[in-house]
C-alpha cells in the first residue's frame, strides 16, 4: 500500500449533489487514512483542479457524484496531468453521465431499456404522452440521485416536469414508465457484485428515500432465484461493457412481474454513504468498507 504515495480524495464539487459527494468522500478518506495511506481530502469546488499536480499527488480517489466530476470532465484533467484516479475513463463517465446517450449505446448492444424521447420546451405533449403512455417520467438527461424527476400520470402535467428538469439541465427528457422492483447492481473489477431488491416507502425510490431515510428496505441477497440472478449479474457486465467502464460502478434496473428487466442507468461514481449500495453489495460478497475502497483505489489508471 506504501507504493500509492500521495493520494487526494475528490469530493464536493460544483453539481447538485454535492451534499451526497461530501458524505462519500468524507467516507472514503477515514477508511484510507484508517488503512495508514496518505490520504488528504480535495474540494474541486474550492481549490484548482491542477493544484493536485503541483502539491505532488500520486493517486486520486474520485468521490464525486454527478457533473464536474463524473461526467469526463476531471478525469480528462487527470490524464493531461498523468495522475492515475479510479473509476471509469473519460469516454465511458461522459456517456453514462448523459442518459440518452447511454441509452442508445444500450440499445444498439441488445442491452434492454425503456422507451424514451429528448423533450423541450415546445414539444406536443400530448403526442408524448400518447407513445410513450401514462405514467411516464421526465427527468433531466445529465443529472443523478433523482434531482429533478417527475412521475406524471397526466398530459396535463408534462409542461410543469419539463420546467423543473430544465432548471437542473436545458437537455430533458421523457422515458416510459415501467411497473416492477427495483434492482441495484454494482460491479467490482470484470466481477458483478450480489443484486440489492429495494423497497421505498410508497414505491418512492427518491432524493430523501435514497440517502435520509431509514425506512427504505434494501434485500442483499436479492430473495431470487440463484439462476436469474446470474444471468442478471451477466447484463450488467456486459452493459458496463457496452459503455467502456472500468474500475467499478451501478447499474439501476426494473424487474418487471413476468422476470424481464430493464435498465435504466449507469453510476460510474456511486455513492459511498451509510445509504449506499455497493458497500452493501460488497459486504455481502465478502468485503468490508475498508477493503472495498483499497480495492478501488488499486484499480486507479490513467485512461
Amino acid at each position: 500500500m506504501s507504493d500509492f504515495g500521495k493520494i487526494a480524495v475528490l469530493f464536493g464539487g460544483r453539481s447538485a449533489e454535492r451534499e451526497v459527494s461530501l458524505m462519500s468522500g468524507s467516507n472514503v478518506l477515514k477508511a484510507l487514512q484508517q488503512a495508514g495511506l496518505d490520504a488528504h481530502a480535495f474540494d474541486p469546488a474550492e481549490r484548482e483542479i491542477f493544484e493536485l499536480k503541483r502539491d505532488g499527488f500520486n493517486r486520486v480517489f474520485i468521490a464525486l457524484h454527478g457533473r464536474y466530476g463524473e461526467d469526463g470532465t476531471v478525469q480528462g484533467a487527470l490524464e493531461l496531468m498523468g495522475i492515475p484516479y479510479t473509476g471509469s475513463g473519460v469516454m465511458a463517465s461522459a456517456l453514462a453521465m448523459d442518459k440518452v446517450r447511454t441509452k442508445m449505446v444500450w440499445t444498439t448492444a441488445g442491452i434492454p431499456t425503456p422507451r424514451f424521447e429528448v423533450v423541450d420546451g415546445g414539444s406536443d405533449w400530448a403526442g408524448v404522452a400518447k407513445r410513450l403512455g401514462l405514467p411516464l417520467i421526465i427527468k433531466p438527461a445529465r443529472e443523478g440521485s433523482t434531482i429533478g424527476l417527475t412521475k406524471v400520470t397526466a398530459a396535463a402535467q408534462l409542461p410543469g416536469a419539463y420546467a423543473l428538469a430544465s432548471r437542473h439541465d436545458p437537455f430533458v427528457m421523457a422515458e416510459e414508465f415501467i411497473a416492477g422492483e427495483e434492482l441495484t447492481a454494482g460491479f467490482l473489477g470484470d466481477q458483478a457484485l450480489p443484486l440489492i431488491r429495494i423497497e421505498a416507502p410508497q414505491g418512492n425510490y427518491d432524493y430523501q428515500n435514497k440517502y435520509f431515510s431509514d425506512e427504505t428496505k434494501y434485500h442483499c441477497p436479492s430473495g431470487l432465484p440463484e439462476a436469474e440472478e446470474l444471468r442478471i449479474r451477466a447484463m450488467v457486465m456486459k452493459s458496463a461493457q457496452a459503455l467502456g467502464c472500468a474500475g467499478w460502478g451501478r447499474a439501476d434496473l426494473i424487474r418487471r412481474a413476468d422476470g424481464s428487466v430493464q435498465f435504466l442507468e449507469m453510476n460510474t461514481s456511486p455513492g459511498m454513504t451509510g445509504h449506499s449500495l455497493v458497500p452493501m453489495a460488497a459486504r455481502q460478497a465478502g468485503l468490508s468498507f475498508d477493503d472495498l475502497v483499497l480495492r478501488i483505489l488499486e484499480m486507479a489508471h490513467v485512461g
